[in-house]
């Protein structure tokens, strides 16, 4: 809950007091339970304007994502609110340390970016390579085909590719309306809440991403019911999505606990999405992906820890060094 400076391996580490618990009154059932409430609500809204307003299906796939945007944006600000009367944040001096509460931040802000996408990069070693390889063998195609240079054709590729996205909606869902949402309820709503209900930074690195994996079980009745898949193929999908989320949901919530700011997991789960799964071997690099993944993961565990030492995106204010500030809500 507080960061302690009781360890010689790294000053700022949580130290789960129940004396700074004990400053608001939420009991850890209560945490659990609106936590896994808030991981409901936030699928039951996508499907709410069918199922409970009765509404007509939208007439495009564009129109019915946008409208699952509204859904989302009503659920999250609906969490936030909760979060908030559970914690009694209104005991708190300003606005800005309501926010602060959230991770929502902007000092250290350089750093709450750079270190996690760094980290989060490294991951991905064996696609960069990957891609690379792709890239060059394209440039090398088209040069036979084009007269324009190489940068030429890089410029022009990456002008189409921005704005083919831009007009892309679910572009808009995958990398800016899902990663803030979700981030939102799953990292800052329910992370605070399960510090203040008294359970340790470990169990709740472990826990957020069941809740998280959770709210994807919808996937699987989108693709059975609606899609008309096997219910092998669409057990085994969904299966992946849930390991790959839980996964990421570690990650993701270690990020939040470490940095105290939302956008450190909010960049990690853009990177991610853009990206997909991490290569880890591929044919025609002829091993270099494989080496370049499993390069990438020793870096990566490497700097986990130096790379989101509390200390480089805190100050100690008021002699208090605990980012949500619990130690002054008495």
């Amino acid at each position: 809950m507080v960061l302690s400076s009781s360890s010689a391996m790294d000053p700022y580490v949580f130290d789960p007091s129940p004396a700074v618990a004990s400053a608001v009154s939420v009991s850890g059932g209560v945490a659990v339970a609106a936590c896994a409430s808030m991981a409901f609500f936030y699928v039951a809204t996508l499907y709410s304007p069918t199922v409970i307003f009765r509404l007509p299906p939208p007439a495009s796939l564009d129109s019915f994502i946008i409208r699952r945007f509204a859904c989302a944006a009503v659920s999250s600000v609906a969490s936030v609110v909760a979060c908030g009367f559970l914690l009694g944040l209104g005991r708190l001096d300003d606005f800005s340390s309501v926010l602060g509460v959230f991770g929502v931040r902007s000092d250290h802000l350089c750093q709450a970016v750079f270190f996690p996408l760094l980290l989060t990069s490294l991951l991905y070693g064996g696609s960069f390579v990957s891609k690379t390889w792709k890239l060059i063998a394209s440039r090398k195609e088209s040069s036979r085909e084009n007269s324009c240079s190489g940068f030429d054709m890089c410029v022009l590729r990456c002008m189409d590719w921005i704005t083919a996205y831009a007009r892309n909606v679910m572009a808009w869902r995958n990398y800016v309306v899902a990663p803030f949402t979700e981030e939102l309820v799953f990292r800052a709503c329910m992370i605070p809440l399960l510090l203040c209900g008294g359970f340790g930074t470990s169990s709740i690195i472990f826990l957020t991403p069941v809740f998280f994996s959770l709210a994807h079980l919808n996937h699987f009745l989108e693709l059975y019911y609606q899609r008309r898949y096997r219910f092998t193929k669409a057990f085994l999908i969904v299966g992946l999505q849930l390991g790959y989320t839980v996964i990421f949901g570690w990650f993701a919530s270690f990020l939040f606990i470490r940095t105290g700011n939302l956008i450190s997991p909010i960049v990690a789960h853009v990177f991610c999405n853009v990206m997909g799964l991490p290569v880890l071997s591929c044919p025609r690099t002829k091993g270099l992906a494989t080496l370049a993944a499993a390069a990438g993961v020793l870096c990566f565990l490497w700097l986990l820890f130096p790379a989101t030492s509390p200390y480089l995106y805190n100050d100690l204010r008021d002699g208090c060094s605990c980012w949500h500030r619990y130690c002054s809500w008495s």
